[in-house]
């Protein structure tokens, strides 16, 4: 069961009007509600076809959009049935061909060979070269770590395979987030290794247990996890200090030392765990230190302020004005998808979802409505600068939102050098321990 040497399944990518402007306009509003989406790992070629992604869950809907919007191959989406009673969502997913599959938990009285259809359809759809998305945790979550995965990914692959399906693949693909909760956050994709079906010896339920356990090990491997949040955040920390200090910020880099983090904070496990708590401890007093003072692990490990802040205090002034007209207008906007969000779900999960749909729903309303009154109200040239005005002015003030807490940071740098020393001596101290640690476990 290793990477496969043999060419994986080719296909044109699927066509349709309706499917391609709706994926058009998803990749725009994905793109808005993150501020950078980084793709990394084995990624896969755009006419790949016959292959089954599995994917963690913790963001509801998400995280399929998300992959189907940002993966260079087409993919149809496995989901909930539920999804399809939703009026407007049962149009929308049928257009972007997502398959129905019904839980137990939706339905009690549901019987083992409830699925079976369906089961047929994705076999034939992957054995007919077409891709296909799963999430088999079953259901999206807020847990540190993958919670139980579920076996109907692997009955997939094992129903296409028997029924005459060759040149198959299995893909895991993790989704690393770091504030999964806040509009423009930075996602990763980060893709694992291609697994070939054919090569698995196993059939019948032998397979489907080998290709679960397989699916899960993947995404467990490709994951940052804890046991628990405290430990998780802890692990995520250590792994920014590390990867801040050889100079590249990239969730890819995060990631790769988290995951080596997390190796060490697994071989504590037995007879350590006094050591991890010291290192925890110091970490969080470290971190809660430079919250404090307003301030991120970036800048003290650069040690100095960025050469550049000058020049982007100077360009975020010229941007002011245009930038005030943005949040003046959009305020109300900006702020209503986030407070209908944390009133309607019901778990932390599924405030993402809620949020982008509440801001497809308002933004565009709110939007209309200011350009209609500015056709009413003013003047023809006027009117025509307002309508600019309000269709431009809110992308400026995403810039200056996203730029300004970095500008103010490095201000703050420059202002407070006792104490910032204080703080880098603070750092020197939890990055001794830290390395103490790893060169104690041979790391």
């Amino acid at each position: 069961m290793v990477d496969s040497a043999i060419a994986p399944v080719r296909v044109r990518r699927r066509s349709g009007i309706v499917r391609g402007a709706l994926f058009w306009t998803f990749r725009r509003v994905i793109g808005i509600y993150f501020r950078a989406i980084e793709t990394a790992g084995n990624t896969p070629a755009a006419d790949t076809g016959g292959r089954l992604f599995v994917a963690n869950h913790v963001n509801a809907l998400i995280d399929p959009v998300l992959i189907l919007t940002a993966a260079p191959c087409s993919i149809s989406p496995v989901g909930k049935s539920t999804l399809w009673k939703i009026p407007g969502l049962r149009w929308l997913l049928t257009a972007i061909d997502a398959v129905p599959i019904v839980r137990r938990r939706d339905d009690p009285t549901k019987g083992s060979a409830g699925n079976e259809e369906v089961f047929d359809k994705i076999a034939a759809w992957l054995s007919g070269g077409q891709n296909i998305l799963i999430f088999p945790e079953g259901t999206s979550h807020s847990e540190p770590h993958l919670i139980e995965v579920k076996s109907g990914a692997a009955r997939m692959l094992a129903r296409a395979r028997a029924n005459g399906g060759r040149g198959l693949t299995l893909q895991a693909v993790a989704l690393e987030f770091d504030e999964r909760h806040t509009f423009r956050s930075r996602c990763l994709m980060l893709y694992g290794p291609v697994r070939e079906v054919d090569s698995f010896v196993e059939e019948g339920d032998a397979l489907v247990a080998a290709l679960t356990a397989r699916l899960r090990d993947d995404l467990s491997e490709l994951l940052v996890e804890g046991a628990t949040w405290p430990e998780r955040l802890a692990i995520a920390r250590v792994a920014e200090m590390l990867a801040n200090d050889t100079g590249d910020r990239s969730l890819a880099r995060w990631n790769s030392i988290g995951r080596q983090v997390e190796a060490a904070r697994h071989a504590l496990r037995d007879g350590g765990e006094a050591t991890a708590a010291r290192v925890a401890a110091a970490v969080d007093h470290y971190y809660a230190r430079l919250a404090s003072e307003g301030l991120d692990d970036a800048q003290l490990a650069a040690g100095e302020a960025p050469p550049g802040s000058l020049f982007a205090a100077a360009w975020l002034m010229a941007l002011l004005p245009f930038a005030a007209l943005g949040i003046a207008l959009y305020a109300l906007p900006y702020r209503l998808p986030t407070l209908a969000a944390k009133r309607v779900a019901n778990e932390a999960d599924e405030i993402s979802t809620y949020k982008l749909g509440a801001g497809l729903l308002v933004y565009p309303i709110w939007a209309a409505g200011l350009i209609g009154l500015s056709v009413a109200l003013l003047l023809a040239k006027l009117a025509v600068l307002s309508v600019v005005v309000v269709l431009l002015s809110p992308f400026a003030a995403l810039a200056w939102l996203d730029r300004t807490p970095a500008l103010r940071r490095s201000l703050r740098l420059r202002a407070r050098a006792a104490r910032i020393a204080e703080l880098r001596e603070a750092r020197g101290a939890v990055m001794k321990l830290v390395e103490e640690t790893r060169g104690a476990l041979g790391m």
